[in-house]
């Protein structure tokens, strides 16, 4: 086996990392919000760009990820045939949207309005398993991400009487959600990072020139958060209300009324 294949790529761990901890600061700014403690203009101005440029770079790097995953996948032979690939990105992409269900639970039980139907993580599940089929095209991710959200944005415009179609972008009449990231745009973003993948990183090599910076002490803390940005999402939202719980901004009626 080729020993380059075992190697990670540190810029991008790194940068998936930066991205989790925006989305940390970004959610901790959100709470303060939201719970009342603070007030924050987050519809509009710098938060509403720095939440937005948060998630884009995020899901922009699940396009990466799937197009560096896909190489080294099909170099090592470690999946055989198209069934067996397509079955290791359905797994995933179930496994992540599984998460994302036990999400939308959680929120509909412990603040009732505005709680995530299609979040993230939902978002993430499926984008990996409708993604499976652009994994190993090039130009085709550069088109498709165009018309991705050119059609999101062009939704973005209207609202609808119905739900049926709220994860594909049909954004319904008076819906309100605390996260929501439907199919269209936010797919063209993944696509995009495929594209970029197959291009800058073919065959599982990184194409450019780039300085070692693994070493460096700023890059190894956030390159083991881009390792575990996954876990760091699940459980980074109960850290940050136990928190505010312990120091006393909210308490437990706000949850459970009866007490």
């Amino acid at each position: 086996m080729n020993s380059n294949l075992n190697k990670r790529f540190w810029e991008v761990d790194s940068l998936r990392g930066l991205a989790i901890l925006m989305m940390v600061v970004f959610h901790f700014i959100f709470d303060l919000n939201y719970f009342g403690i603070y007030s924050f203009n987050m519809y509009s101005g710098f938060l509403w760009w720095f939440a937005r440029v948060t998630a884009s770079i995020f899901i922009f790097l699940v396009g990466v990820s799937l197009s560096l995953s896909y190489a080294r996948t099909t170099i090592s032979s470690n999946c055989t045939t198209e069934k067996e690939l397509f079955l290791k990105y359905l797994k995933r992409g179930l496994k992540i949207f599984f998460y994302g269900l036990l999400i939308t639970a959680a929120t509909y039980i412990f603040i009732g309005d505005g709680f995530i139907v299609f979040g993230i993580l939902h978002f993430i599940g499926v984008a990996i398993i409708l993604e499976y089929v652009f994994l190993r095209r090039k130009y085709l991710n550069l088109f498709s991400g165009i018309a991705f959200i050119a059609a999101g944005i062009l939704l973005m415009s209207f609202r609808f009487d119905f739900y049926g179609l709220l994860w594909l972008g049909f954004i319904p009449n008076n819906f309100y959600t605390v996260d929501y990231f439907p199919l269209l745009p936010w797919l063209g973003i993944v696509s995009f990072g495929i594209f970029l993948g197959n291009t800058l990183y073919e065959k599982y090599v990184r194409q450019f020139e780039l300085p070692d910076l693994s070493n460096n002490l700023v890059v190894k803390v956030s390159s083991f958060l881009g390792k575990h940005s996954l876990l760091i999402y699940l459980i980074h939202q109960p850290i940050i209300i136990i928190l505010l719980l312990l120091f006393g901004f909210i308490d437990l009626s706000y949850f459970f009324p009866t007490l």
